[in-house]
């Protein structure tokens, strides 16, 4: 497959903050209320959003400062020059595998959702495995383009919020968020990281921060960009609790969704509305997706000089592909992706701190 490609070969800080933006929204709006109402008590899960939004922002401006230090340079090209070559290739090697895995549950959890809500009779595997075809076309074409389409769909995605968020303010109840701080201290935490996998979109920054055309400016448009997810989801979560309460929405599936078939549209001009959000929210889960497998490629060819992209892209989708199919039930699924999201945060943690070390001990910052 030949693609077209970009000139340059960069990006504007726009698209980057763009880029952050996609790569945390996508399916963890659609779980996160449930987990968090699990663990907390009324609307206590925000104090829950609030840490891991904080967190997030915190590791979004670390690693963008850091890679802004060494412009047009990957981990893998300045991790070389901290640590040597072949530490970095395996440090680089062991992140593109967890992207892989990262990626595998995304899609099974996205056919999962998929089949329950628009395609009921479709095999599960023939979902999964359709979506996983169209990442490959998306990601198998110019890197610079994948940006450009995250620009076009990110539109689509927030002005849909807002309109679930609007329809759904005339019936909460204010009773449904009191009363409020009652949660146990450690339930806060054990929130956030049942929801880790969301909050790890900062990952991408390792390696996309080299394509920015003025990597001064990359922190605080990626700042920004982390930002934006965590607003919505603040906003979200105080409507679905005070729509469904705490104890209705711990038992919802995917209260989100379920707050989108509850919009009260003027006139009830739209039937069965929450296809609409989904058709459109599926455009934010490609973005999450194609991001993530397009970090998961980067890393293998910044290992693998030699190896051409879409050879790269050939080899890793059938393991890709039979690592989602493993897990039997949803349960297993997202337990799975709380261990990897929290493998992929604190990857990212123990990376910045040890080579935000190395690069003091030298001189380098």
């Amino acid at each position: 497959m030949k693609s077209f490609e970009y000139a340059g070969g960069k990006i504007t800080e726009r698209e980057l903050m763009i880029a952050v933006t996609g790569a945390v929204i996508g399916l963890g709006i659609l779980v996160i209320p449930r987990t968090l109402a699990a663990h907390t008590n009324a609307a206590d899960g925000l104090v829950s959003i609030i840490i891991g939004g904080v967190f997030l922002i915190i590791m979004t401006w670390l690693i963008a400062k850091f890679s802004a230090v060494f412009p047009g340079q990957t981990i893998s090209d300045y991790g070389a020059t901290l640590v040597g070559k072949k530490v970095a290739g395996c440090v680089v090697f062991i992140y593109g595998i967890i992207m892989m895995v990262s990626l595998a549950l995304r899609i099974r959890l996205s056919a999962d959702i998929t089949k329950q809500y628009l395609f009921d009779k479709t095999p599960l595997e023939v979902l999964a495995l359709l979506f996983l075809f169209v990442l490959v076309y998306a990601v198998g074409g110019s890197r610079i383009g994948l940006f450009r389409l995250n620009m076009l769909f990110f539109p689509f995605v927030f002005v849909i919020v807002l309109v679930v968020i609007g329809f759904n303010l005339q019936t909460m109840e204010i009773g449904n968020l009191q009363p409020v701080f009652t949660t146990d201290m450690k339930e806060y935490f054990i929130g956030f990281g049942t929801s880790a996998l969301t909050f790890s979109g900062f990952g991408i920054l390792w390696f996309y921060m080299s394509l920015v055309e003025n990597p001064k400016k990359g922190p605080k448009a990626a700042v920004i960009g982390s930002v934006i997810p965590v607003v919505l989801y603040i906003m979200l979560f105080v409507v679905i609790i005070g729509v469904f309460g705490n104890t209705v929405t711990a038992n919802l599936v995917y209260p989100t969704v379920e707050l989108a078939k509850n919009a009260a549209i003027p006139g009830e001009f739209l039937e069965r509305f929450e296809s609409v959000f989904f058709v459109i929210w599926t455009m934010a889960i490609f973005n999450s997706a194609a991001l993530t497998l397009d970090i998961a490629v980067f890393a293998m060819t910044s290992v693998f000089k030699k190896a051409k992209k879409m050879h790269v892209i050939l080899i890793l989708t059938p393991i890709v592909y039979f690592i989602g199919m493993v897990p039997g039930k949803m349960y297993t699924v997202e337990i799975y992706g709380q261990i990897i999201g929290y493998i992929t945060v604190g990857y990212s943690v123990i990376l910045i701190a040890g080579l935000g070390i190395v690069a003091k001990i030298k001189g380098v910052v």
